[in-house]
C-alpha cells in the first residue's frame, strides 16, 4: 500500500506581473531580500515553486532568487508558437517590475536554453550564467537528428518525434504522461515517470531523496493542464532565436555522463560551443550530484568557485 504525498512548500513571496502583450506572469521570491538577484528558470516540465531540499541555502549566500512560471505553466498565460527567446521578455518585465537592474541566471534540462537566451540576449544584465543538464539546438553540425537523439530514454525520443509532428501529436503525448505522473506522485511513487523513461540508478536515488519537492514543483506547474511542456518541446526543435556562440557572461557548465534524458552529446556540443565556460562534467545523471550544489551557489552569488 502507498501512502499519499504531501509537499510542504517553503514561505517565499508571490508575484504576479502583467506584460506588455497583456499577459500574466506568476513568479515567486525567495531568500534574502537584499541578496544578489538571481533568476532561476525551471526545467520541463515544471513550474515556479521550485526550491532545494534545504531552502535556507538561497539566504545563507545571500541569493535573492526568482523564480517563474513560464507562458502555459502554473498561474502563467499560454504564449503560442514562443520560440526559446522569447523568455527573455519575461525575464525582463519581471526584474523591471520587481526594481532589479542586473542579476544572474541559471537553469538546467529544458530551463538551461531558456538560461542561455538570456545571457546572449541581455548582456548588459546578465552577472553570470549557471546551466545546467542543458538541452542542445536541434540539427547543428555534428548533432543532427539521429546524432540529436542518440542516447535518450524511450519517453524522450516519443516526445520529441512527436514535437516534431507538431502540436498535435505532442499534446497527446504530453496528455498521456501527465495522467502517468501526478497519479503516480499522488501515490507517492519515486517512479513518477512514465515507464519508457529508463535512468540512471544514481538518478533513482535522487528521485527518492527529492521527491516531495519534486511533487511541489510538477503538480503546480502542470495543473493547468500541458500547454507549457507542449510549447516547450516544440521550442526546442525549431531555432531558439539567438547564437549559443554569442554569450559573452562568465558561463557554468555542468552535465552528467550517465543522463539519459539530456545525452552527454548536449552538453559536449554546448561545451565546443559556448565561449570561455567553465565545463565540469560529473559521472552522474540528469539530476547531478547534491555535493556540488553549495559551491554553485556561492559562484551565482560571485564569491568562491564551488
Amino acid at each position: 500500500m502507498t501512502t499519499p504525498l504531501v509537499s510542504t512548500t517553503p514561505d517565499h513571496i508571490e508575484h504576479r506581473i502583467r506584460t506588455s502583450d497583456g499577459r500574466s506572469l506568476a513568479a515567486a521570491e525567495w531568500g534574502d531580500p537584499n541578496g544578489v538577484p538571481l533568476f532561476s528558470i525551471h526545467g520541463t516540465p515544471g513550474g515556479r515553486i521550485s526550491y532545494w531540499i534545504d531552502p535556507t541555502i538561497y539566504a545563507r549566500h545571500g541569493l535573492r532568487r526568482f523564480t517563474f512560471d513560464r507562458p502555459g505553466y502554473g498561474e502563467s498565460t499560454r504564449l503560442p508558437g514562443r520560440s526559446v527567446s522569447d523568455v527573455v521578455a519575461d525575464v525582463a518585465a519581471i526584474a523591471d517590475a520587481l526594481g532589479v537592474d542586473r542579476f544572474a541566471v541559471t537553469g538546467g534540462s529544458g530551463g538551461g536554453p531558456h538560461t542561455l537566451a538570456c545571457a546572449a540576449l541581455l548582456p548588459d544584465r546578465v552577472l553570470r550564467c549557471l546551466v545546467e543538464v542543458s538541452v542542445a539546438p536541434y540539427g547543428p553540425e555534428g548533432l543532427e537528428h539521429a546524432a540529436w537523439l542518440a542516447g535518450m530514454t524511450e519517453g524522450n525520443v516519443i516526445e520529441f518525434e512527436a514535437a516534431l509532428s507538431g502540436e498535435e501529436a505532442m499534446r497527446a503525448v504530453a496528455d498521456r504522461e501527465r495522467t502517468t505522473l501526478l497519479e503516480r506522485l499522488d501515490a507517492g511513487r519515486s517512479d513518477f515517470l512514465g515507464d519508457s523513461y529508463e535512468m540512471a540508478e544514481s538518478d533513482k536515488a535522487q528521485m527518492v531523496k527529492h521527491l516531495s519537492s519534486v511533487a511541489d514543483n510538477l503538480r503546480n506547474g502542470l495543473a493547468p493542464g500541458v500547454d507549457g511542456w507542449v510549447d516547450d518541446n516544440i521550442a526546442f526543435t525549431k531555432p531558439w532565436g539567438f547564437d549559443v556562440g554569442s554569450v559573452r557572461a562568465p558561463v557554468y557548465l555542468t552535465y552528467g555522463r550517465e543522463d539519459t534524458l539530456v545525452p552527454a552529446a548536449h552538453g559536449d556540443w554546448l561545451a565546443a560551443n559556448l565561449p570561455d565556460a567553465r565545463v565540469v562534467v560529473l559521472e552522474a545523471g540528469h539530476l547531478g550530484d547534491d555535493a556540488t550544489v553549495e559551491g554553485e551557489m556561492a559562484w551565482l552569488a560571485g564569491g568562491a568557485e564551488g
